[in-house]
């Protein structure tokens, strides 16, 4: 607990200083514009001043039930409006909101509960099966389930445990938030997906994800009373900061809890969105969607999108729908976005749509609040900004995490050289922009040729037919490795494996074009995030077999 809550050099509020935090945001926000719409969740509609209450409840309760500073609240909930409320109500009685991923199994569920050392648990009613489990299997001391039914959802509590509006009626409105003494404090403890081996908890600071709240407002180019819908999970980077961010600009949430292309078009058609965040998988249900399941909308919708770059073939496709897109990279220990492919208008806005797509998926510059992002290599030494040589992309500033929770080897790794070492391979532009080419572990290397991944998917998803692709390894005995593309196809499309080979050998050199094609359904992850390990392990097996 005295690491989540540092007491060493705690700098005490005075006259010329306050420590920084997204909570200020909200309690700024009710006293200026009480009477705002502040979220949306279905039927359900919430002034800023019934935020605030909801939330200064949230924290008394939870400080009535005995949770301390620098302890640890877990959350098991979509994009709904408790979810929304436990983001500043749990730091605001000074504790630490650990936000876990839905999909996870019930052994790394259990994993973080006992790793985080939990001590309260808000539980949707659809994932208590999954919490119930994970406690039956812990050793030690147990956390308590809140559960949190839905009745926009239809999910009634099973009355197995206390329930959420419960929790709430033990608090108290004019409850005094326990804000930070020092900006250092930890926020929020989100957990890596852990595909190699046991997740590791990363620690967000107040001050972090305050620069990160101001810094994507100058990004997005946003202005006052904005309309943001939650598409990005909360449990996700804290849905890349941005539920802390909207109450800065009197604007108003609207969740989601089923992301599909209806409820996106019917969002903004209804609720007049402005913003939103999505993976690229998002952009493709978008220009997929059936005319039935789109609504006409007479506004421009900006865009961030991450989590791997968009296919130039999407980004062109979904612009004219009414949607401006930008790149935006980043990773869990980040606080999400840390760099914006910045538009320049004075180069590219007359350039072909397909040109334009192609600049808008480059992962492009830090973000005004990131002290600097660059690629560098083995040695710690920038690389030739000459479109062409490989490097590490690395960072440092106020925008990286505290560090890994109860972790110091791998902290150590992660910050060494005095850059945090975020594993992805890219090429660096004249202009300094930075254009991912793939992970360190999804190059492949062809008879000592090294292959982008990214390069070869990109190439894919030009093709008609193909609604989302992903390209891995596939052991050789000849080459070493070769490309193998897994392809999921658009509904009622037809196409052969030799003919996508015969399309990407068309604009790829031989040794880059895949050698097969498996078609199948990608597994992907809540955020959208193709789950290439998963392919990874059946090509593995295929070969072996």
């Amino acid at each position: 607990m005295g690491w989540m809550r540092d007491e060493s050099g705690l700098q005490k509020r005075r006259a010329n200083h306050a420590p920084l935090t997204p909570l200020s945001h909200l309690a700024r926000a009710a006293r200026l514009f009480p009477e705002r719409e502040a979220v949306v969740y279905g039927a359900t509609r919430h002034s800023y001043a019934q935020y605030h209450a909801r939330v200064s409840r949230l924290a008394s309760a939870l400080e009535a039930r005995g949770i301390r500073p620098g302890e640890v609240v877990s959350s098991l909930l979509l994009n709904t409006l408790p979810h929304v409320e436990a983001h500043f109500g749990v730091p605001a009685c000074g504790a630490v909101l650990n936000a876990i991923n839905v999909r996870l199994d019930v052994g790394t569920v259990a994993y973080i509960f006992e790793h985080s050392e939990a001590r309260l648990v808000l539980c949707d009613t659809a994932f208590i099966p999954l919490a119930e489990e994970a406690l039956s299997v812990m050793e030690g001391e147990k956390p308590v389930l809140i559960e949190v039914p839905d009745a926009e959802a239809g999910l009634e509590a099973t009355g197995r445990h206390t329930i959420y509006e419960e929790l709430l009626a033990e608090g108290r409105e004019d409850f005094p938030w326990i804000m930070p003494e020092d900006e250092w404090e930890s926020l929020t403890l989100n957990y890596t997906s852990g595909t190699t081996g046991r997740p590791k908890g990363v620690v967000y600071h107040h001050r972090g994800a305050y620069l990160s709240t101001l810094g994507q407002v100058i990004s997005w180019r946003m202005v006052m009373e904005p309309r943001y819908l939650v598409i990005v999970p909360l449990f996700h980077c804290n849905n890349w900061c941005h539920t802390w961010m909207i109450p800065a600009l009197g604007g108003t949430v609207v969740c989601c809890r089923d992301v599909t292309a209806r409820n996106i078009f019917n969002a903004i058609a209804d609720e007049g969105v402005t913003h939103f965040g999505g993976a690229p998988i998002v952009l493709g249900l978008l220009v997929n969607a059936p005319e039935a399941e789109r609504r006409s909308f007479n506004h421009t919708v900006e865009v961030f999108t991450a989590g791997a770059p968009p296919p130039a073939a999407i980004l062109a496709a979904v612009e004219p729908l009414g949607f401006n897109v930008t790149q935006v990279y980043g990773l869990t220990e980040t606080y999400g976005p840390i760099t914006e492919c910045l538009w320049d208008s004075a180069r590219w806005d007359g350039l072909a749509q397909k040109d334009r797509a192609a600049i808008k998926a480059r992962t492009g510059v830090a973000m005004p609040t990131a002290e600097e992002v660059t690629v560098m290599d083995e040695f710690m030494s920038q690389t030739p900004m000459d479109a062409e040589t490989p490097g590490e992309i690395m960072m440092r500033g106020n925008m990286v995490m505290k560090g890994y929770y109860k972790n110091p080897e791998a902290s150590e790794k992660a910050f060494s050289g005095g850059y945090f070492h975020s594993e992805d391979i890219a090429i660096q532009h004249p202009d300094g922009y930075i254009q991912i080419t793939d992970r360190a572990k999804d190059i492949i290397i062809s008879g000592g040729e090294n292959v982008s991944s990214v390069e070869v998917e990109g190439v894919l998803m030009h093709h008609p037919a193909v609604l989302l692709c992903a390209v891995v390894a596939k052991p050789d005995e000849k080459w070493g490795e070769v490309p193998c593309a897994y392809v999921e196809l658009k509904p009622g499309a037809e196409v052969t494996e030799e003919e996508l080979i015969a399309h990407c050998r068309a604009s790829l050199a031989g040794f880059k074009t895949p050698k097969h094609v498996v078609f199948h359904e990608l597994p992907k992850t809540p955020t959208g995030k193709i789950q290439k390990f998963e392919l990874r392990k059946h090509a593995k097996e295929w070969s072996a077999g």
